[in-house]
């Protein structure tokens, strides 16, 4: 099995589609985009332009405050639809837990759209959480995968 094969099934697959900013080394700017899938190493997302692997990004996810601002590696990158999905591997151990973070906010916003879309009620950034905590949180996958 080839590596970037390896890296892209180690990400816990939490689909999201939040925004996310990727600006690649040498000023080739993927621009922002659409996170696809976070886990505790690493990310994919959705780029207009090609990225290789090997490749340093620097990453920023802008609906969280402050900001989760971090760098990491390209480690695959495949053709979708009109454009590319990049698997960006972190390079700090410490981003593991603000990943954490960003995989439940990405889980309450899936939840508050749904209630809005199924239910008809609007929630608020607060009141979705408490929602979501007390139903999921629980069964919320622990860092270990």
């Amino acid at each position: 099995m080839r590596t970037s094969q390896r890296k892209e099934r180690a990400y816990l697959r939490h689909p999201s589609g939040i925004p996310i900013e990727i600006t690649a080394a040498a000023g080739a700017d993927a621009g922002r985009r659409r996170l696809r899938d976070v886990g505790l190493g690493g990310l994919a997302c959705e780029s207009a332009r090609p990225l290789s692997p090997g490749v340093m990004v620097s990453v920023r996810i802008p609906v969280v405050f402050p900001p989760l601002q971090t760098r990491g590696r390209v480690v695959w990158c495949h053709g979708r639809g009109g454009g590319y999905e990049v698997g960006i591997e972190f390079l700090a151990p410490e981003d593991a837990y603000a990943t954490r973070m960003v995989e439940q906010i990405c889980h309450i916003e899936d939840y508050r759209r749904h209630v809005r879309e199924t239910e008809g009620r609007t929630l608020d950034d607060e009141q979705a959480a408490l929602e979501w905590i007390s139903k999921y949180a629980a069964r919320f996958p622990d860092s270990q995968g």
